[in-house]
């Protein structure tokens, strides 16, 4: 009508997005189901997320799609054993892509480089935590300090064994691979607490200048 002003209808609202479900591809069968090894990778997520404690036999169900009776038949001594599975996962991948490469033939600045090249990929250059330094500080260290321990002691013996192959002496290959150590979980706490990747990423940088200078020095 004249004189009089129209508007437009208000779109309806947006309709949120619905939580996208985790899953597994390389851990389901041909049938769709969530296999072992695909549920310990599930619930190693939730652990990251959640914690030990803060995470609940919903969520794994959730996450994983997999009732009681399956769980139970993955995993009979419950929660417990289901943290050892994920524990024994992450350290299996290090065994293979971090330890092995360090103790194998290859030169030692070059074994070096790869570890700081896997250690990068796996932590997603510093936007994920580091399980079992997470379990160390809190949550699950007193059940599961055997596994804690065993894989950080691991670590910094097969660094030292590959900068002793450099022909750096003893003593210094095995300050140097602790305080890589120190600087590896130390530059995640910080890359999380300060939501800063970076800080992370430099932290690497200069941990492997300095084993780079001291392979160098005997070279």
């Amino acid at each position: 009508m004249p004189g009089t002003t129209t508007t437009a209808p208000a779109p309806p609202p947006a309709k949120a997005k619905p939580r996208k479900k985790a899953t597994a591809p390389a851990g389901a069968s041909a049938r769709g189901r969530v296999d072992r090894e695909g549920a310990v990778v599930l619930i190693a997520e939730l652990f990251r997320e959640y914690g030990y404690h803060g995470t609940s036999y919903g969520q794994i169900t959730e996450a994983t799609g997999l009732g009681k009776g399956s769980l139970y038949n993955y995993f009979p001594d419950g929660k417990e054993g289901m943290t050892r599975a994920v524990l024994a996962h992450v350290h299996g991948w290090f065994e293979d892509h971090v330890f092995a490469p360090l103790e194998g033939d290859a030169e030692a600045a070059k074994a070096v480089a790869g570890m700081f090249k896997a250690v990068d990929d796996y932590f997603h250059s510093g936007r994920r935590i580091c399980l079992l330094g997470a379990f160390s500080l809190y949550d699950a260290r007193d059940a599961f300090d055997r596994e804690i321990a065993g894989y950080f002691t691991r670590w910094v013996a097969a660094l030292k064994t590959c900068l002793r192959r450099g022909g750096v002496a003893a003593d210094k290959a095995g300050m140097l691979a602790m305080a890589c150590m120190v600087d590896i979980q130390g530059g995640l706490v910080m890359a999380q607490a300060l939501d800063r990747p970076a800080v992370f990423r430099d932290t690497l940088k200069r941990s492997r200048l300095s084993l780079d200078v001291a392979l160098e020095a005997v070279a």
